[in-house]
């Protein structure tokens, strides 16, 4: 019998087929984002059990677009940039489990297949979307990493328009915001093939950077819009008041993260 081979389907004789490499995934990106509060009930009720709002500042979110080229260990995607490059947004709050704070991506969407596929191993709700940022570059119209810079930003799914920002840099800041700023506490979950028997996957994770760069932070202010769309929810997590924006270049590296409880049966 042939044994198959590739870290995710399509499993073939040799691999090469596989829609996503094995970890390590290495990512090179630029980071806008845009940080608010809404009402902490909004927030609540997308956390599972045993997932608890953040003690501090339980309304607060961080609608994030990042433009990003990425590749495996071997680094030869860099060489084929249809595979290397993608671009999403995404939404993240904070909330606790046993005491201690985490970030949580709630929504996001992605406009590459195999982001997709790492989404669904890493604990990630990636679906395809139509995302859309200003690329700052050092000559010509584009803005530069400056005060007084303007960067726009779109986000769109299933034909309609769901976010719009326009951030404008202020100054230099020591941090990138802080919802984003703790490990990630996500769940994989996958039902089985049976009907009536639930999940076959039921995984509370923990996963972050197993290594980080970055360039300097801007902070500046932000006009962000959201819009309500009839398969989208993002709207409900409504703006009450704005805290801040932030521009950031980072390179990550992610290695895998740790189960924190099982429920599957």
């Amino acid at each position: 019998m042939t044994a198959l081979s590739g870290f995710f389907p399509p499993k073939t004789a040799s691999g090469a087929s596989a829609l996503i490499p094995s970890p390590p995934w290495l990512y090179s990106g630029d980071l806008l984002t845009v940080e608010y509060r809404t009402d902490p009930a909004r927030v609540r009720e997308l956390l599972p059990e045993p997932l608890g709002l953040a003690e501090e500042d339980p309304g607060a979110v961080a609608l994030i677009w990042a433009d990003w080229q990425s590749c495996s260990s071997g680094r030869d995607e860099l060489l084929d940039p249809v595979r290397a490059q993608y671009k999403e947004a995404f939404v993240v709050v904070r909330c606790s489990y046993k005491g201690r704070t985490y970030s949580r991506c709630v929504y996001i969407w992605v406009d590459k297949d195999f982001a997709i596929a790492r989404g669904l191993h890493q604990g990630y709700p990636k679906k395809l979307g139509s995302i859309h940022q200003t690329r700052p570059h050092p000559f010509g119209p584009a803005p530069r990493i400056e005060a007084g810079a303007r960067f726009g930003a779109t986000l769109a799914a299933a034909d309609r328009r769901l976010a719009e920002a326009v951030v404008t840099l202020r100054e230099p800041s020591e941090t990138n915001g802080f919802v984003n700023g703790h490990p990630m506490a996500h769940n994989r979950w996958v039902p089985s093939i049976e009907k009536g028997k639930g999940l076959v996957l039921d995984e509370l994770i923990e996963s972050g950077g197993a290594s980080f760069e970055g360039g300097k932070s801007w902070r500046g202010d932000a006009d962000l819009t959201l819009f309500d769309a009839p398969t989208e929810e993002l709207s409900r997590l409504e703006i009450r008041e704005p805290i801040a924006a932030y521009y950031r270049q980072v390179g990550v590296v992610w290695d895998g993260g740790r189960l924190l409880e099982s429920a599957a049966q």
